[in-house]
């Protein structure tokens, strides 16, 4: 009887000890380049260069398929200001942390994945010979985050992953009140190619 109880209380920690082992993390690092359409909005025009940068992530396996995926990002671009009686141009940079769920499909060596999370932004203004204003300010914004991709496993360790990103957030104008606007609906578009290493 003292044999069945043992058995019982072991079973647990087998369990536990099992999900330990078939559960994968991967971290990843990215090439990130980042596009952004014209905005228009309150007589203001803004439209950006195309924007370059790096994205470390980690992901955390629920299940074989399913996954939790945290981001750094960081990049960096021109926005462009046009309004009635003024005109700007910021060199920026853009940071991002974000957390994102993510569903994974196996087909042999090739890994279709699609996200979908939200993420923080911060914007901050780079004093170059860009920025024609020194007034700006960091910026903040919440986004709603998307996307997908597809990762090839070139060893059980390491993939090649490619994906395409995308943010809809509200129109970032450095805390310039002359240059808002109020654009909600706004598209930051994002291809991405990297590796991952799985431990």
């Amino acid at each position: 009887m003292k044999k069945l109880y043992f058995l019982l209380c072991l079973l647990p920690m087998l369990a536990a000890t099992g999900f330990a082992q078939e559960s994968r993390q991967d971290v990843s690092a990215s090439f990130v380049g980042t596009w952004q359409p014209t905005v228009t909005g309150n007589a203001v025009t803004q439209t950006s260069t195309f924007g370059k940068g790096v994205m470390l992530g980690y992901r955390f396996m629920l299940t074989p398929s399913s996954a939790l995926q945290a981001n750094y990002q960081y990049s960096r671009f021109t926005s462009h200001y046009v309004a009635p009686f003024s005109q700007a141009s910021i060199y920026g940079a853009m940071q991002e942390m974000s957390i994102s769920y993510v569903r994974s499909f196996i087909y042999k060596k090739y890994n279709p994945f699609a996200e979908g999370g939200a993420g923080f932004l911060l914007f901050g203004p780079i004093d170059n010979s860009h920025t024609t204003t020194n007034a700006g300010s960091n910026s903040r914004a919440i986004a709603g985050i998307f996307g997908g991709g597809i990762a090839y496993e070139l060893s059980p360790s390491w993939d090649l992953r490619v994906e395409y990103r995308a943010y809809i957030s509200y129109a970032n104008n450095y805390g310039l009140s002359q240059f808002k606007t109020d654009r909600y609906e706004y598209f930051i578009n994002q291809p991405t190619i990297g590796f991952a290493y799985h431990f």
